[in-house]
Protein backbone atom coordinates (compact mmCIF):
# COMPACT_ATOMS: atom_id res chain seq x y z
CA UNK A 1 0.00 0.00 0.00
CA UNK A 2 1.35 3.31 -0.87
CA UNK A 3 2.57 5.73 1.89
CA UNK A 4 2.87 9.75 1.97
CA UNK A 5 5.68 11.13 4.79
CA UNK A 6 3.50 14.51 5.50
CA UNK A 7 5.99 17.22 7.12
CA UNK A 8 4.68 19.91 9.16
CA UNK A 9 8.00 22.20 9.18
CA UNK A 10 8.80 25.71 10.70
CA UNK A 11 12.27 27.05 11.09
CA UNK A 12 14.37 23.74 10.88
CA UNK A 13 16.55 24.46 8.19
CA UNK A 14 19.21 22.74 10.40
CA UNK A 15 16.92 19.27 10.80
CA UNK A 16 15.27 18.91 7.85
CA UNK A 17 17.99 17.93 5.65
CA UNK A 18 19.24 15.25 7.48
CA UNK A 19 15.96 13.60 8.20
CA UNK A 20 14.81 13.62 4.41
CA UNK A 21 18.12 12.41 3.54
CA UNK A 22 17.55 9.70 5.68
CA UNK A 23 13.70 9.09 4.39
CA UNK A 24 15.63 9.13 0.87
CA UNK A 25 17.33 6.50 1.73
CA UNK A 26 14.76 4.20 2.94
CA UNK A 27 12.78 4.97 -0.31
CA UNK A 28 10.45 7.35 0.69
CA UNK A 29 9.10 10.25 -0.61
CA UNK A 30 7.83 13.42 1.17
CA UNK A 31 5.43 16.68 1.43
CA UNK A 32 6.52 19.35 3.04
CA UNK A 33 4.32 21.74 4.67
CA UNK A 34 6.42 25.21 4.88
CA UNK A 35 4.71 27.15 7.81
CA UNK A 36 6.37 30.61 7.03
CA UNK A 37 9.47 29.75 7.77
CA UNK A 38 12.27 32.28 7.63
CA UNK A 39 15.35 30.69 7.68
CA UNK A 40 15.37 28.74 4.39
CA UNK A 41 13.36 25.40 5.40
CA UNK A 42 11.13 25.19 2.54
CA UNK A 43 15.10 25.87 0.42
CA UNK A 44 16.36 23.11 1.93
CA UNK A 45 13.39 20.27 1.82
CA UNK A 46 13.46 21.02 -2.24
CA UNK A 47 16.89 20.63 -2.30
CA UNK A 48 16.54 17.46 -0.97
CA UNK A 49 13.71 16.21 -3.15
CA UNK A 50 10.77 16.51 -1.31
CA UNK A 51 7.25 18.32 -2.43
CA UNK A 52 7.26 21.78 -0.46
CA UNK A 53 4.20 23.75 -0.15
CA UNK A 54 4.47 26.95 1.58
CA UNK A 55 2.39 29.34 3.64
CA UNK A 56 3.18 32.78 3.58
CA UNK A 57 2.99 33.04 7.74
CA UNK A 58 3.05 30.80 10.42
CA UNK A 59 -0.52 29.42 10.40
CA UNK A 60 0.08 26.69 13.13
CA UNK A 61 0.69 22.70 13.08
CA UNK A 62 -2.67 22.21 12.72
CA UNK A 63 -3.16 24.54 10.07
CA UNK A 64 -0.02 22.87 8.08
CA UNK A 65 -1.24 19.39 8.48
CA UNK A 66 -4.90 20.84 7.15
CA UNK A 67 -2.95 21.96 4.17
CA UNK A 68 -1.28 18.53 3.49
CA UNK A 69 -4.03 16.64 4.14
CA UNK A 70 -6.26 18.66 1.77
CA UNK A 71 -3.35 18.37 -0.81
CA UNK A 72 -3.07 14.43 -0.28
CA UNK A 73 -6.91 14.38 -0.72
CA UNK A 74 -6.98 16.46 -3.98
CA UNK A 75 -4.05 14.69 -5.89
CA UNK A 76 -6.02 11.41 -5.79
CA UNK A 77 -2.87 9.88 -6.19
CA UNK A 78 -2.30 6.14 -4.96
CA UNK A 79 -1.57 6.83 -1.31
CA UNK A 80 -3.92 5.37 0.91
CA UNK A 81 -2.13 5.99 4.14
CA UNK A 82 -0.28 8.97 5.44
CA UNK A 83 2.68 8.56 7.89
CA UNK A 84 2.92 12.46 10.02
CA UNK A 85 6.39 12.72 11.80
CA UNK A 86 8.11 15.99 12.93
CA UNK A 87 10.51 18.25 11.24
CA UNK A 88 13.35 18.32 14.42
CA UNK A 89 14.70 15.34 14.17
CA UNK A 90 13.04 13.70 17.29
CA UNK A 91 11.22 10.73 15.42
CA UNK A 92 13.56 8.58 13.82
CA UNK A 93 12.16 7.45 9.96
CA UNK A 94 13.60 3.72 10.44
CA UNK A 95 10.54 3.27 13.13
CA UNK A 96 8.25 4.07 10.41
CA UNK A 97 7.96 0.16 9.45
CA UNK A 98 6.32 -0.39 12.99
CA UNK A 99 3.74 1.91 12.04
CA UNK A 100 3.36 0.31 8.23
CA UNK A 101 3.31 -3.25 10.45
CA UNK A 102 0.86 -2.21 13.00
CA UNK A 103 -1.36 -1.01 9.77
CA UNK A 104 -1.33 -3.98 8.21
CA UNK A 105 -2.15 -6.34 10.93
CA UNK A 106 -5.30 -4.40 11.70
CA UNK A 107 -7.03 -2.33 8.82
CA UNK A 108 -9.10 0.18 10.52
CA UNK A 109 -6.66 1.96 12.42
CA UNK A 110 -5.22 4.66 13.43
CA UNK A 111 -1.08 3.96 14.72
CA UNK A 112 0.52 6.74 16.79
CA UNK A 113 4.43 6.20 18.74
CA UNK A 114 4.29 5.99 22.12
CA UNK A 115 7.62 7.13 24.21
CA UNK A 116 6.55 6.89 27.73
CA UNK A 117 7.62 3.27 27.98
CA UNK A 118 11.46 5.20 27.80
CA UNK A 119 10.73 8.90 28.63
CA UNK A 120 13.82 9.36 30.85
CA UNK A 121 15.39 11.97 27.54
CA UNK A 122 11.94 13.34 27.94
CA UNK A 123 12.07 17.21 29.97
CA UNK A 124 10.21 17.22 32.78
CA UNK A 125 7.76 19.76 32.13
CA UNK A 126 6.74 17.91 29.15
CA UNK A 127 6.49 14.45 30.65
CA UNK A 128 4.12 15.80 33.08
CA UNK A 129 2.25 17.76 30.72
CA UNK A 130 2.06 14.97 28.51
CA UNK A 131 0.55 12.52 30.47
CA UNK A 132 -2.03 15.01 32.24
CA UNK A 133 -2.86 15.66 28.48
CA UNK A 134 -3.02 11.49 27.65
CA UNK A 135 -5.24 10.63 30.73
CA UNK A 136 -7.85 13.10 29.39
CA UNK A 137 -7.75 12.45 25.77
CA UNK A 138 -7.63 8.93 26.57
CA UNK A 139 -11.50 8.76 28.99
CA UNK A 140 -12.47 10.94 26.05
CA UNK A 141 -11.59 8.43 23.39
CA UNK A 142 -12.82 5.34 25.47
CA UNK A 143 -9.46 3.85 24.97
CA UNK A 144 -6.08 3.84 26.53
CA UNK A 145 -3.04 5.96 24.58
CA UNK A 146 -0.39 6.46 26.80
CA UNK A 147 1.07 9.14 24.40
CA UNK A 148 -1.29 11.32 22.68
CA UNK A 149 0.98 14.43 22.25
CA UNK A 150 2.97 12.21 19.62
CA UNK A 151 3.67 14.11 16.11
CA UNK A 152 4.71 10.33 14.61
CA UNK A 153 1.73 8.50 13.35
CA UNK A 154 -0.16 7.18 10.62
CA UNK A 155 -3.48 7.44 8.84
CA UNK A 156 -5.94 6.10 6.56
CA UNK A 157 -6.83 8.33 3.86
CA UNK A 158 -10.53 7.07 4.45
CA UNK A 159 -10.34 8.54 8.36
CA UNK A 160 -9.40 11.99 6.55
CA UNK A 161 -12.17 11.75 3.97
CA UNK A 162 -15.03 11.58 7.14
CA UNK A 163 -13.30 14.31 9.15
CA UNK A 164 -12.59 18.04 9.01
CA UNK A 165 -9.50 19.82 11.43
CA UNK A 166 -11.06 22.50 13.22
CA UNK A 167 -8.03 23.76 15.16
CA UNK A 168 -4.89 25.44 14.07
CA UNK A 169 -2.02 24.51 16.48
CA UNK A 170 -0.94 22.03 19.05
CA UNK A 171 -4.53 20.94 20.26
CA UNK A 172 -4.62 19.40 16.79
CA UNK A 173 -2.60 16.06 18.18
CA UNK A 174 -5.95 15.37 20.51
CA UNK A 175 -8.56 16.25 18.02
CA UNK A 176 -7.08 13.99 15.38
CA UNK A 177 -7.51 10.88 18.11
CA UNK A 178 -10.56 11.98 19.57
CA UNK A 179 -12.36 12.57 15.99
CA UNK A 180 -10.63 9.09 14.89
CA UNK A 181 -12.70 7.39 17.63
CA UNK A 182 -15.59 9.52 17.31
CA UNK A 183 -15.38 7.52 13.96
CA UNK A 184 -15.37 4.39 15.30
CA UNK A 185 -11.67 3.43 14.91
CA UNK A 186 -8.96 1.56 16.78
CA UNK A 187 -6.38 4.13 17.95
CA UNK A 188 -2.87 1.57 18.18
CA UNK A 189 0.15 2.81 19.92
CA UNK A 190 3.82 1.64 18.95
CA UNK A 191 6.79 2.04 21.05
CA UNK A 192 9.65 4.36 19.72
CA UNK A 193 12.32 6.22 21.09
CA UNK A 194 12.44 9.87 22.85
CA UNK A 195 14.77 11.78 20.39
CA UNK A 196 15.82 14.68 22.16
CA UNK A 197 19.26 16.86 21.37
CA UNK A 198 19.49 20.50 21.38
CA UNK A 199 17.04 21.58 19.10
CA UNK A 200 14.39 23.91 21.02
CA UNK A 201 11.11 22.41 20.68
CA UNK A 202 7.72 24.26 19.23
CA UNK A 203 5.85 23.47 21.80
CA UNK A 204 5.65 25.69 25.58
CA UNK A 205 4.09 23.32 28.19
CA UNK A 206 1.99 25.98 30.30
CA UNK A 207 0.65 28.02 27.22
CA UNK A 208 -0.30 25.06 25.49
CA UNK A 209 -1.73 23.62 28.91
CA UNK A 210 -3.82 26.10 28.59
CA UNK A 211 -4.72 26.00 24.92
CA UNK A 212 -5.28 22.53 25.81
CA UNK A 213 -8.13 23.19 28.23
CA UNK A 214 -9.55 26.12 26.32
CA UNK A 215 -10.01 23.25 23.70
CA UNK A 216 -11.92 20.56 25.90
CA UNK A 217 -14.65 23.37 26.54
CA UNK A 218 -14.86 24.16 22.66
CA UNK A 219 -15.09 20.28 22.27
CA UNK A 220 -18.78 19.65 22.42
CA UNK A 221 -19.36 22.12 19.87
CA UNK A 222 -17.07 20.60 17.33
CA UNK A 223 -18.15 18.14 14.39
Amino acid sequence: METVILIPAYNESKQIGPLLERLTALGLKALVIDDGSTDGTGSVAESKGATVITHASNMGKGASLKTGFEHILRSGGGAEQIIVMDADGQHAPEEISKFLDAATIQKDVLVIGNRMGNPEMMPLDRKLTNRFMSFIVSSICGQRIPDTQCGFRLLKKDLLKSITIEFSRFEVESELLIKAARAGKKIVSVPIQALYGKEKSQIKAFPDTIRFITFLFRLPFVK
